[in-house]
């Protein structure tokens, strides 16, 4: 009698074939819903974190035009020059090299005393030579040199290229872009692949002071890479994130930027760029 008691309690206790294959049913049916929303709650930290990096340099270069009466720090002084050895995030000792972020102009005021990098992965080719990465050391982040790095929107000389923009001349901070996510694409054996690239670009050229479409359109740079959106700080320090406009259209390396998330936002056009 006993015995037969014993058999029926563990005959009572244990799982059939079918209570388990619903139990490992459940289980991958809450795991399918649990790996997205970790996914999605990394990808929330990873634009946290970016738009925090982004905050920090519009602030970096608020600090030094306050020491360096009212002008804001210039993106690329020598650019034009055949020097080319000075931008906004570092400095480099000959062509051949990249550029040191230790040696930013902003170095003081930044955390760490260097340029972050963008937490988003990304797969920037660096390495020899030295154009495979040729604005390494930008933290995958661009400056809008054009309007507030230098005044190129005066005229498109090497001179004005080496003058910067003072903090009082641009009339609406809150829309006017600062810095932005950048990339540029090149192609590989006819693959596209990332560079960094430290300049957010505008729709249009600026020639004798106005925006002319005439001539065309620059490389777009504004890397669309947190869920086809791109984090955008402006002159105000506030930091939102925009989506990619649809337009089509090949870079001046050939490669079609919207098929690799890089274009620009609405409106199509330089306003928010610009220091009106």
């Amino acid at each position: 009698m006993t015995q037969n008691r014993c058999n029926a309690v563990r005959g009572a206790s244990a799982f059939t074939l079918i209570e388990l294959l619903v139990v490992i049913g459940v289980i991958a049916v809450l795991l399918s819903l649990l790996i997205p929303a970790l996914a999605g709650a990394k990808e929330q930290c990873r634009q946290i974190v970016c738009r925090n990096n982004l905050r920090q340099l519009v602030f970096a270069n608020s600090g030094y035009a306050v020491e360096n009466n009212s002008l804001f720090v210039l993106a690329a002084p020598d650019i034009f020059t055949g020097q080319n050895l000075k931008r906004w995030h570092g400095i480099r000792d000959d062509l051949n090299s990249f550029f040191d972020p230790t040696r930013s102009p902003l170095v003081d005021y930044l955390a760490d005393g260097r340029v972050k990098q963008c937490p988003q992965k990304v797969n920037f080719r660096n390495g020899d030579p030295w154009d495979w990465d040729f604005e390494q050391g930008c933290g995958g982040y661009g400056y809008n040199m054009t309007y507030l790095g230098s005044r190129v929107w005066e005229n498109y000389t090497v001179e004005h290229c080496a003058r910067p923009t003072r903090e009082t001349e641009v009339k609406s901070p809150g829309s006017t872009v600062m810095f932005a996510d950048t990339a540029m694409a090149k192609l590989d054996n006819g693959w596209p692949y990332f560079l960094e690239y430290s300049f957010v670009e505008p729709y249009f050229f600026v020639v004798n002071g106005l925006p002319d479409a005439g001539w065309g359109h620059p490389s777009p740079s504004i890397h669309f890479r947190h869920n086809q959106r791109a984090n955008i700080a402006w002159s105000d320090a506030h930091v939102g994130s925009e989506l990619i406009a649809e337009e089509d259209g090949m870079n001046v390396y050939g490669v079609r930027s919207y098929d690799v998330r890089i274009g620009w936002f609405e409106p199509l056009n330089n306003s928010l760029f610009d220091l009106e």
